[in-house]
């Protein structure tokens, strides 16, 4: 896509982070935004800040780990812009951080909820409404560096490596039947969002007993590594940067850090070569 301007993006999890970044950016291009969010409050005051700047926005609530509410997104979006030429599958959620035998069922229905059945409801809504309109396209899955590297077992690092390969194979899915819509995969590492504390849109049915009494030593320690992400991470107004050269450029990974990512990909993909056991991988700890 050589040009943005006049063309229509819908952003899941627009209303914070990078989300909120890309619709701005996209915005700043000329591009009518369709900002979707399961967070109300801050979905308004995103819709509110954009359209006093004078872009052409509609916010819609939408929680992704449901094809039925994704659906009615793509409806909202054609109803009031006609179509969509941009699709951000960009929500995401933190939990399940710990070792995988310390995990829930709780935990695993709603990171692998958002973070992956989002990005396969948002491919499956509104990629054969960009096929039927013809014509230029871009999806944008959201992934990870720990969708690209090896360490410490978590749900969401196996949600973020099922990203990345679902977007490859959404690449070539697209190329077998000759479209020319673009895929491309976001591979953020540190970006100055609030992630870390996206455990405040769980809910309720989703939270285990343990959520509701955490100690004060887990609790402070969130707290801190909250902070630490938003003092020493990239600002995401970068990230959307980096999104729109790739849509523009059609480039398929997009990598925040490539220095940092690059060697734990080479080391992870040389253990596999060498039928070696998996490296340590990286910490992103304050």
């Amino acid at each position: 896509m050589e040009s943005l301007t006049g063309k229509v993006a819908v952003v899941t999890g627009a209303a914070s982070g990078i989300g909120r970044a890309l619709a701005g950016r996209f915005a700043s291009e000329g591009m009518k935004v369709v900002l979707a969010d399961v967070e109300e409050g801050a979905l308004v005051t995103a819709e509110r800040e954009l359209a006093d700047g004078g872009a052409d926005v509609v916010g819609v609530r939408c929680d992704v780990s449901s094809r039925a509410s994704v659906d009615a997104l793509a409806e909202a979006a054609v109803s009031r812009f006609g179509g969509v030429h941009v699709v951000c599958n960009n929500a995401g959620v933190s939990g399940g951080m710990g070792p995988v035998w310390e995990t829930t069922a709780k935990d695993w229905e709603w990171v692998m909820g958002v973070n992956l059945m989002g990005v396969v409801h948002g491919i499956q809504a509104f990629v054969p409404l960009m096929l039927s309109q013809g014509g230029e396209g871009h999806v944008v899955n959201t992934s990870s560096v720990l969708g690209l590297s090896s360490g410490g077992g978590s749900i969401y690092s196996v949600t973020k490596h099922a990203v990345t390969r679902l977007s490859e194979g959404l690449f070539h899915d697209l190329r077998g039947i000759g479209s020319g819509i673009g895929v491309s995969v976001l591979c953020p590492g540190l970006i100055a969002t609030h992630i870390v504390s996206s455990d405040r849109n769980r809910p309720d049915e989703l939270r285990d007993e343990a959520d509701e009494a955490l100690a004060d030593d887990l609790v402070q320690r969130r707290d801190l590594m909250q902070g630490y992400f938003l003092a020493e991470g990239m600002p995401p107004a970068e990230v959307a940067g980096m999104v729109v050269d790739a849509i523009t450029a059609d480039r398929f990974y997009v990598l925040t850090h490539p220095d940092m990512i690059k060697p734990q990909v080479e080391e992870r993909l040389r253990a596999v070569l060498d039928e070696a056991p998996p490296p340590a991988g990286f910490t992103i700890s304050p």
